[in-house]
């Protein structure tokens, strides 16, 4: 929320809970006449219900029972404990005043009170709830800018591992897979050097929205730095990601980063490591993988996807060729199958021309 933006008295929603439904009244009436958006009910079980539904930022509360007072506030603390909460009593001792807020009431208001001066404790408190909004908002800011990559606005590594332990941890427990992806940019010093740095940075930036362009909203993509990026994939098995790293592959290579007079094409060398069901290993460790993975890839040739192998990848790659078998053998058969029917078909046309 902008700190200059002044927010309408009728968006301001405001409950009074009164025993006494003339004394609901009495308190309404100011609050109306200054424009908020108040209501009142008789009991603490209708005001639980409005509460719930209608979550007002300010909560006024007035029970004769003292004892009825001090549940009714921490009730209303167990479901609305970030409402501004004030208590309104004709008990105006110290020790009734006291025991009031240390209840946990943000403010006590004794009867009979003057209309224009609970007016001015409303605003007070709706002032206080800006504040702390305003707080909470910069704060979630400042929290962004500290996970995200400013070139790219993708993740950093800093809490990209947290959110991959995380994914390793529910993998483990539900006996999934989880995939760590590297990869980066082949020859990109050459970019530098042939060009200038702004559009070196261009091509990362623009890298980083082909990243996300590739990426379902449970993955969690990552500059790794400088041209390297990670990628985690969640739900995923081996064939899954092989799919997905060619894929991410040919789109870069299909792709012309051109920025004014400057244009280039670049490929991508791609490492990726699967965990096996319910395995336990680190975050840094599967990142290790993925790297000696990315490794190969530059060393066979660049341009090109290569895996860890492990018990999942060795499976994965059986069943493939299994089935590449089973399909050959098909194939064979079926042409055998054709020819049979061709030979016996050429017989038959011979046997009625004799």
């Amino acid at each position: 929320m902008s700190q200059d933006i002044e927010r309408p008295a009728k968006s301001r929603k405001i409950l009074v809970i009164d025993d006494d439904p003339q004394g609901i009244d009495v308190i309404l009436e100011p609050l109306k006449w200054e424009g908020y958006n108040a209501v009142g009910v008789d009991s603490l079980e209708e005001g639980i219900r409005v509460i719930d539904s209608w979550m007002p930022a300010i909560i006024v509360v007035d029970f004769k029972d003292k004892d009825q007072r001090i549940r009714a506030i921490a009730k209303i603390r167990e479901i609305r404990p970030f409402a501004s909460l004030l208590l309104l009593s004709d008990e105006s001792s110290t020790e009734s005043i006291i025991l009031g807020l240390d209840s946990g009431a943000d403010d006590y208001i004794v009867k009979p009170f003057v209309p224009l001066e609970l007016l001015a404790r409303v605003r007070t408190h709706l002032r206080i709830r800006d504040l702390q909004e305003q707080l909470m908002y910069a704060n979630e800011k400042l929290k962004e800018l500290a996970d995200t990559d400013d070139l790219t606005g993708l993740l950093n590594m800093r809490s990209l591992y947290q959110k991959l332990e995380f994914e390793l941890q529910r993998a483990r427990r539900f006996g999934r897979q989880v995939c760590v992806i590297m990869f980066d940019m082949d020859h990109f010093k050459g970019v530098n050097d042939g060009h200038d740095h702004l559009f070196g940075s261009f091509v990362i930036s623009e890298m980083g929205k082909i990243v996300r362009a590739n990426t379902r909203n449970i993955d969690i993509p990552a500059r790794y730095g400088g041209d390297e990026f990670l990628i985690v994939l969640t739900e995923v098995n081996f064939d899954g990601a092989l799919f997905y790293c060619e894929r991410l592959r040919k789109s870069v290579e299909g792709t012309t980063f051109r920025s004014g007079d400057d244009e280039i094409q670049l490929t991508i060398s791609v490492g990726f490591a699967v965990t096996d069901p319910y395995e336990n290993i680190s975050p840094k460790e599967l990142v290790r993988r993925a790297d000696h993975a990315l490794y190969e890839a530059k060393e066979n040739g660049r341009n090109k996807v290569c895996y860890y192998k492990n018990k999942s990848s060795e499976e994965a790659l059986e069943r493939q060729n299994n089935k590449a078998k089973e399909a050959a053998v098909t194939e064979s058969s079926k042409k055998r199958k054709t020819e049979a029917t061709s030979t016996a078909s050429a017989k038959k046309r011979k046997n009625k021309a004799g």
